[in-house]
């Protein structure tokens, strides 16, 4: 599975535009797994750092329990509507599916995880504003462009 380094390399114009999202707000949404498979979702700092797309969270939280167990997660950009009035100016929403690699902990001791893709989605309205546009990547096959 690639770096989120190996994937912007990849796909530089997807990356940038899913960058974007992951860098306008802090906190995102996670989904792990809990011990008897059943999803967890909580909220998660995600940062690009040194060409790594990094989630952070305090020390001892269940969700970073989830993924030393079970590393398989998935990101959700923080949602916004789309403008009244002006829904083309809507940015869009990324997700980002992989597995994390535990890192050594920060400075502040919060609990660190790498992730390495297996899939990226960005979901934007189209032009004109009547459909949907789905660009999503994964390893070995590569990027796909839907309308819906």
């Amino acid at each position: 599975m690639p770096s989120w380094a190996a994937f912007c390399a990849l796909e530089p114009e997807l990356a940038a535009a899913v960058e974007a999202l992951l860098r306008a707000h802090k906190h995102h949404v996670m989904a792990t797994l809990r011990l008897d498979g059943s999803p967890r979702v909580s909220g998660t700092e995600v940062v690009i750092d040194d060409g790594a797309l990094v989630l952070a969270m305090m020390p001892g939280t269940r969700r970073a329990a989830d993924l030393r167990r079970d590393p398989r997660l998935a990101l959700h950009t923080q949602g916004v509507d789309p403008p009244d009035g002006d829904p083309a100016a809507w940015p869009g929403e990324a997700k980002v599916s992989g597995r994390a690699v535990e890192l050594p902990a920060g400075g502040d001791g919060a609990d660190r995880f790498a992730v390495e893709v297996t899939e990226v989605v960005l979901t934007r309205l189209g032009d004109p504003a009547d459909h949907l546009d789905v660009r999503s990547w994964r390893p070995g096959t590569g990027l796909r462009v839907h309308r819906r």
